[in-house]
């Protein structure tokens, strides 16, 4: 008997949804990219510090997921905002702004980038990472 054929099919494994991280704290990054990577639907594949590092990553590489603090050690996380306005990658990807600054104003300037995921880090940090999962599951990850 050929022993090929005693072997069960394994389902094909998809490769994680790609996920950018734009979060200046590095304890809060790594809880965030712990709480991630756990699922194995989704990958932290680059992290940013400033608002022009996530820039050029989104330039030169292909994102399924991009998570952006507002306020960075230098600078605002708006201009990654608007550089994913422009490009049209809003409608593409899965893009949400996790801050500690949740305030109406902001939550507004945000939307009018397109932006339909905005989480408190005090009090929302879990819903962000359920929402990406959410995303990752109903695209057929993992």
């Amino acid at each position: 008997m050929n022993s090929e054929s005693n072997r069960v099919a394994e389902p094909a494994r998809r490769t994680p949804l790609r996920v950018l991280l734009i979060e200046d704290s590095p304890l809060i990054r790594r809880s965030l990219v712990e709480a991630i990577d756990a699922s194995g639907l989704l990958r932290v594949a680059a992290y940013a510090d400033s608002a022009d590092q996530a820039i050029a990553l989104l330039n030169g590489e292909i994102f399924d997921a991009v998570i952006v603090d507002l306020q960075l050690k230098q600078g605002s996380g708006v201009p990654v905002l608007a550089y994913l306005q422009r490009e049209g990658m809003i409608e593409s990807i899965f893009a949400a702004v996790l801050t500690n600054h949740a305030l109406p104003a902001y939550r507004e300037r945000c939307e009018q980038f397109g932006i339909r995921h905005f989480y408190d880090k005090s009090f929302e940090f879990d819903r962000v990472v359920d929402a990406l999962h959410e995303y990752a599951f109903a695209r057929g990850a993992g």
